[in-house]
């Protein structure tokens, strides 16, 4: 590149990284460098650092603490952008909650439940950040975030928009934004909830989590999408590929959609013993199964 990243010509009041590993920053402890990892404090510093690396040719990425997120072995070329710093929670009115991209989910449930609301008690077990929730519309038993969504804070083109949701394309696992949208924070119309009930689904629910997804090492939760109305776990196992291994890679014992890193495993080695899953899966069922974690980086 002919810019020098240490030599960062803009004002920024956050925090770069040069050349730093991606396994830090991703739940399944794998990838290469980044050349740049920046963590901006805010929507302006944010803003002033994109203007910046779209002057300069600069590709990025946007991520959020790494969960649901495979990064290859020849690291990512250009800057990834952490909006961990975006972790404000806000009671706006009645109902309403907004969160930022970088919120825990956990936290927004628990915010939510000190206002006597509820109604997402089905994120709490899901590990990650409220913009990636988004994203992919996070969900479980048949619920998806984006259903008590109410609108999104979108960074589109360098402005802020307000976006509602019934705008939006969304469905299972999907939500189509147009090309470098960012989300910037999300409000979501809850109902009333005594907090004691609430409390009871909370701890269900990670309890059903703690004894079905503890796997015992680095995942990135379900690897791949369900079929339609069908549980991807059921046809791998069919296929025989609970406990197979690919170098330190292994289909989980505990749960056959989960992928682990039992000890020192490359992005290779999860993408090889991906194929062979999908390969048994599709001989033995005829199902195509699609990865749900977002592979990115260098090939």
């Amino acid at each position: 590149m002919s810019c020098r990243y240490e030599d960062l010509p803009i004002p920024f009041r956050g925090r770069l990284l040069l050349g730093e590993p991606m396994q830090l920053h991703t739940s399944l402890k794998v990838g290469g460098p980044a050349d740049l990892y920046a963590i901006p404090e805010d929507t302006d510093d944010l803003t002033s650092l994109l203007s910046w690396l779209e002057e300069s040719n600069i590709p990025w990425l946007m991520i959020g603490r790494g969960y649901n997120l495979l990064v290859r072995d020849k690291g990512i070329r250009g800057a990834v952008i952490s909006l961990e710093k975006f972790n404000h929670i806000t009671a706006i009115d009645g109902s309403m909650i907004k969160a930022e991209a970088g919120v825990e989910n956990l936290a927004l449930v628990r915010f939510a439940q000190g206002k006597g609301l509820g109604g997402i008690g089905f994120i709490s077990g899901i590990p990650g950040t409220i913009g990636g929730a988004i994203k992919m519309n996070a969900g479980a038993y048949g619920k998806g975030i984006l259903e008590r969504t109410d609108h999104l804070t979108l960074l589109r083109n360098g402005n802020v928009h307000e976006v509602r949701i019934d705008e939006l394309d969304y469905g299972y696992r999907h939500l189509k934004l147009e090309v470098g949208d960012i989300v910037l924070a999300a409000t979501f119309s809850l109902e009333e909830c005594e907090p004691h009930h609430t409390e009871e689904q909370i701890r269900n629910d990670l309890e059903l989590r703690r004894t079905k997804h503890n796997v015992g090492y680095p995942s990135a939760g379900s690897f791949f999408k369900n079929p339609q109305e069908q549980a991807a776990w059921r046809f791998i196992d069919s296929a025989g590929m609970r406990g197979v291994k690919v170098g330190a890679a292994q289909v989980s014992e505990v749960h056959s959609n989960f992928l682990v890193n039992i000890g020192g495993a490359t992005c290779q080695n999860f993408l090889d013993l991906a194929k062979i899953v999908k390969n048994a899966v599709h001989a033995t069922s005829g199902v195509t199964l699609e990865e749900e974690v977002r592979i990115v980086g260098q090939i």
